[in-house]
């Protein structure tokens, strides 16, 4: 994928991080860019996500990346709370690697069960 793919996504307001299927970080926008930036290095562009993660979930990411699966969960850092989804990506039907969004969400988000 080139730049142009991904033009609608810089200024998205939640976290959107690209990777291949073996892990290599693709893309990032510009609320990953910032989120993730540490020491003046704003990008992690080319670096691997597997060496971004203390186990367990090094190992839980490396089985994810093998074989294809989805993984949503939240969590709350620093008085923010976000969903993470974690989805497998293809293009011409293949398998490519994984689309990360974080969403920032409220504290107390209410929950609806739709009949």
């Amino acid at each position: 994928m080139t730049e142009q793919d991904y033009v609608w996504m810089h200024e998205f307001p939640s976290a959107i991080t690209v990777c291949d299927s073996d892990g290599k970080i693709l893309y990032m926008n510009n609320k990953s860019k910032k989120t993730f930036e540490k020491n003046g290095e704003n990008s992690m562009i080319g670096t691997n996500v597997l060496d971004c993660h203390p186990e367990p979930s090094k190992t839980k990411l490396k089985t994810m990346l093998a074989q294809g699966n989805a993984n949503s969960y939240t969590i709350e850092k620093n008085g923010i709370k976000k969903l993470i989804h974690q989805s497998p990506w293809y293009e011409d039907g293949k398998y490519k690697g994984f689309v990360e969004i974080s969403v920032e969400i409220p504290i107390d988000m209410p929950h609806f069960i739709r009949h």
